[in-house]
């Protein structure tokens, strides 16, 4: 009989008992919010109601003082909901768990103790290289709240301030056409006797739909332009009402702004927006016209459109007003934060129940979606590529 030859020793097949994974317990969150300080932020993370279901559920939340004045919050709203309040801004920075709406400025970083966990946006294009590295270099592991996703694939973090951007861009449009320096005074509404105000909409994502369900909840007429035949059927659906459709046809697209009221552009590219609407366009529109681009922060879709503030958020070309604001949510800092509020504290709860981050990326594919920099080490592709760093898939750390 022929020798059996294996690489293995007889004790290593001898059957041996299996060690099953032990469910980690339930664990306890220290989560620190400190105080926006980027230009015109006024939002925060969690509201009083948040924190208090929060806190009812054995957490700790430290709060720095006035962090919720902006979306009118006070500090005593956060300390009756269960928060701990301080002015140590460096105290805030020291939780194991830091949650803000903005990015932390490189100073702000240096605050934060090693190996913490930051839970922030990161808005990639207005990042720079050395943010990343100092993240590096306190091994921080980051979540990015617009690259989380839900169980249908979705981004709830972007989808609703995106639905909060087209809400508001009617609003701020019916607002300018009354109140600028050059507004025609027209009012949206379906006034007997006067021809209704006309809308175009660029682009028929989620920004487009709630453009155009505001639009005409006020009585106006809309047309939307996209190149995306399926984003157009499907916004047709939503809206569940007949309205004017079409692709991006330059001639069909003139006659259209020729004789709008209101413009949105909400149309995003890869890197860039595309600019769909040129200059000659623009000159052909009508005075007193009103340009709302919510894609400015991508470079705008309006070959005239240049980023403005809150605080001057206007400028007239040819006779058309442009609104350039790149945060339009911002505006709305108490309806912003609710919404914010509402994904944040869904997701700190499942981590709590799971034990930790680290166990909740294992089984929650989008929470793991949103992770960018684990330890230390970068996890998102996008980024590799973007600022030509090295990174390290982290299926391979997190099984």
């Amino acid at each position: 009989m022929a020798k059996s030859i294996t690489p293995f020793t007889a004790a290593q097949l001898i059957p041996k008992e299996e060690t099953l994974e032990i469910q980690k317990t339930k664990g306890d969150l220290f989560i620190g919010i400190p105080k926006e300080i980027y230009f015109q932020e006024k939002r925060i993370c969690l509201t009083p109601d948040a924190v208090s279901a929060i806190v009812a559920q054995g957490h700790k939340i430290l709060i720095e003082n006035g962090a919720g004045e902006g979306a009118s919050y006070s500090d005593k709203a956060y300390a009756d909901a269960g928060a701990i309040l301080t002015r140590e801004t460096k105290k805030i920075f020291s939780c194991p768990i830091v949650l803000k709406v903005e990015p932390p400025t490189l100073d702000e970083i240096k605050m934060i103790n090693p190996k913490s966990v930051l839970i922030s946006a990161l808005q990639l294009k207005t990042r720079e290289k050395s943010y990343f590295e100092a993240l590096a270099k306190k091994k921080i592991t980051a979540l990015a709240f617009e690259f989380l996703q839900d169980e249908n694939g979705a981004f709830p973090a972007v989808r609703s301030l995106s639905e909060l951007a087209g809400t508001a861009s009617v609003l701020i449009a019916a607002e300018l056409m009354v109140n600028a320096k050059e507004g025609n005074g027209l009012m949206f509404g379906n006034i007997s006797g006067v021809p209704p105000i006309e809308v175009v909409i660029i682009g028929a994502g989620t920004v487009g739909e709630f453009a155009a369900r505001s639009a005409l909840g006020l009585g106006a007429s809309i047309k939307v332009f996209d190149n995306s035949i399926t984003k157009l059927r499907c916004l047709q659906a939503n809206i569940g009402h007949p309205i004017y459709t079409s692709t991006i046809q330059p001639k069909n697209l003139l006659k259209a702004l020729k004789r709008c009221d209101v413009a949105i552009g909400a149309i995003r590219g890869k890197n860039r927006s595309p600019i769909i609407v040129s200059k000659t366009m623009v000159e052909n529109m009508k005075k007193g016209a009103v340009v709302i681009d919510v894609s400015i922060d991508m470079g705008g879709c309006f070959e005239t459109s240049e980023m403005t503030s809150h605080d001057s958020p206007i400028i007239i070309k040819n006779g058309v007003i442009h609104y350039g604001v790149p945060n339009i949510p911002a505006r709305y800092p108490k309806t912003a934060s609710i919404s914010i509020s509402n994904i944040f504290t869904s997701y700190l709860i499942d981590i709590a129940e799971s034990g930790g981050l680290e166990n909740a990326i294992r089984f929650d594919n989008g929470l793991k979606n949103g992770l960018y920099f684990y330890r230390g080490i970068l996890t998102n592709k996008s980024i590799s590529d973007w600022f030509d760093m090295p990174y390290s898939d982290i299926n391979l750390f997190i099984l």
